[in-house]
């Protein structure tokens, strides 16, 4: 594995936070968590990280080995409980359930906390000025409704469609991009187009820098506020636009 390509987001908050992701993304019961289907995914996102070379943290990988265990356990035959005993079973899902609902509630806390915050920083108080020559109403700017496990998503699925491209004889050629660069090469791209551009277009070279440097150079313009993600529905193509001025 090539380390000069090796990099650490701090964009991901936790194995916890994924999950819940996930359980959002695919509407499921958080009560009754189906833990084949969720583990599937969960180590989709965990091959990506891996593809990209990203320094994964390691609870990502101890909540991978968690989920398989659990998943395991489900597989087991259950032994026969008799009415006449007091014996439980307990579920192996309750221990994660539980972590998971503790998660959600303080994240929810965490949110109403942080726009009740963005709110009271908005309100200012001064004389009474004549706004005449304001009269021109501005739209106010876009925000987009992308999380990092949206763009991680869509990159996976990128990866299963343009693998089967790939010539079963390749010449590696390193290229070195600068991340300003290619911040700058994306930034010309999506203000061309109205209409947004499309996730998958702004990867046309399939090689591990490439997009590397890409994904970051992306997740760059999106703290800096230049640029901005939408997807109308779950699954849905992810397309960029440029952040109004």
């Amino acid at each position: 594995m090539n380390q000069a390509y090796q990099v650490k987001l701090d964009a991901f908050e936790g194995p916890l936070d994924l999950l819940l992701h996930l359980i959002n993304q695919y509407e499921i019961d958080i009560y009754d968590i189906p833990m084949a289907e969720i583990t599937e995914q969960y180590m989709r996102y965990i091959h990506t990280m891996q593809h990209l070379e990203l320094d994964i943290a390691s609870e990502y990988l101890v909540m991978a080995a968690t989920l398989i265990a659990i998943k395991s356990n489900m597989l087991l035959p259950k032994q026969e409980v008799f009415e006449d005993t007091d014996d439980y079973e307990e579920d192996p899902r309750e221990e994660l359930m539980q972590r998971l609902i503790e998660y959600r509630k303080y994240k929810n806390v965490a949110e109403r906390l942080k726009e009740k915050d963005m709110n009271t920083n908005q309100i200012f108080t001064r004389a009474p000025v004549v706004f005449e020559a304001f009269s021109e109403q501005k739209r106010p700017m876009e925000k987009g409704n992308i999380s990092i496990y949206d763009m991680l998503g869509a990159l996976g699925r990128m990866f299963e469609r343009k693998k089967w491209n790939e010539p079963l004889d390749t010449k590696i050629e390193r290229s070195e991009i600068p991340i300003e660069q290619r911040m700058e090469d994306i930034l010309q791209s999506v203000k061309k187009e109205k209409d947004g551009v499309s996730f998958d277009q702004l990867f046309p070279y399939y090689s591990r820098s490439h997009i590397v440097i890409t994904f970051m150079a992306l997740l760059e313009l999106m703290k800096d506020h230049k640029v901005y993600c939408k997807q109308t529905t779950h699954f849905d193509s992810l397309y960029v636009f440029c952040m109004e001025e």
